[in-house]
């Protein structure tokens, strides 16, 4: 997926598909579920699978509303698989169960993620530690795909310490640890407070990951200031939003642009929104279209970007990398012979 990505811009990285927008919670700062709508119907949820497939897409996420409502989940999680595309799922994780775990396993799911709000529940979100301690263990036990728990901030969290005991509890049990700073219900960032921004920097650093690390130092930073970034955001064609009609948006926070069914979705609109300019993209808060828009920051100047990235780190810098990444770069970017390094490893990848 990563190499097809740096192979060609205008093919998406990430895709949102929702295939559900009900929700079992409410949380009060959520603008992305209802508490009624019916499944999106199987078949159509399946073409539309197809559909992203046939524009190149490397990921798929399902999320809502709370996707583990559809009847159906496992069946559309086989098909992203068969059709050579990374499945991942966002869910509050109430409604696994061991069983459940099992048949996520079996449908070869890649990737999981949990946001969890607090430790005890509260009248802003019920996605409590206390709550899906016992699941968490289920997953760490059970689970072949990979687990990330988001910590989150902001958005009238009420006790920012428990983000870091989620983060930490995410580590313990072996899994990813992030952290997201959430807008409100509508869709506002508010600053952070002093200790806000604070354990936002000691959970990225839990993370350990220089990727991880160099979006907060990127994004995240600056939005926990209420500072803009200067980025150019490449939602529309990198990153899709695919709703439960079946529309294309930059994001879930930005429905109706361009608001484009994905039946008439092409290589055209990927290269005019790959262009375009976002009046929101200063103050985005969606991390994924973050992350997406850092592949093709390596795509146009990697040594520049690499450097970037380590300095970032605690301790970094280009000349702290590590061996692994230093060996990749010289065979694939500063290596006298790495037109003919990258033509092999693309042929071993069976990429065209």
């Amino acid at each position: 997926m990563f190499v097809l990505a740096l192979k060609s811009p205008y093919r998406p990285v990430l895709a949102h598909l929702i295939p559900i927008r009900r929700c079992n919670l409410s949380c009060t700062y959520c603008n992305e579920y209802d508490d009624h709508s019916k499944p999106v119907p199987t078949e159509t949820v399946l073409r539309r699978v197809d559909l992203l497939a046939g524009l190149g897409t490397g990921i798929v996420t399902l999320s809502g509303g709370e996707p583990l409502l559809h009847p159906d989940l496992d069946r559309i999680i086989r098909r992203i698989r068969e059709q050579r595309m990374i499945a991942t799922l966002i869910t509050n994780a109430y409604l696994l169960s061991r069983e459940r775990i099992h048949r996520l396993n079996d449908a070869g799911l890649d990737h999981l993620q949990i946001s969890i709000d607090n430790v005890v529940p509260d009248e802003v979100s019920k996605k409590s530690l206390k709550l899906l301690d016992k699941k968490l263990q289920w997953l760490a036990s059970d689970a072949t795909f990979d687990v990330a728990l988001n910590a989150v901030v902001g958005g009238g969290i009420r006790d920012p310490e428990d983000a870091l005991t989620v983060a930490r509890r995410g580590r313990e049990l072996g899994f990813s640890a992030t952290v997201g700073i959430i807008h409100d219900h509508s869709g506002q960032l508010l600053p952070l407070e002093p200790r806000q921004r604070q354990i936002v920097e000691q959970i990225a650093g839990i993370g350990k990951s220089v990727f991880d690390y160099a979006n907060y130092s990127r994004f995240q930073r600056n939005l926990a200031e209420g500072k803009p970034n200067e980025w150019h955001c490449r939602a529309g064609a990198r990153y899709l939003y695919v709703c439960e009609d079946g529309l294309v948006h930059w994001c879930s926070q930005q429905r109706g642009h361009p608001g484009i069914p994905l039946e008439a979705y092409t290589r055209d609109d990927l290269e005019r929104q790959y262009r375009v300019s976002k009046s929101c993209a200063p103050f985005c808060t969606v991390g994924c279209v973050h992350r997406v828009a850092q592949v093709d920051e390596l795509r146009h100047d990697p040594m520049t970007t690499l450097a970037e990235w380590f300095a970032l780190m605690p301790g970094g810098g280009a000349g702290n990398m590590p061996m692994s990444v230093r060996a990749l770069t010289w065979v694939f970017v500063t290596s006298p012979h790495h037109q003919i390094f990258r033509r092999a490893a693309t042929r071993a990848l069976g990429i065209r």
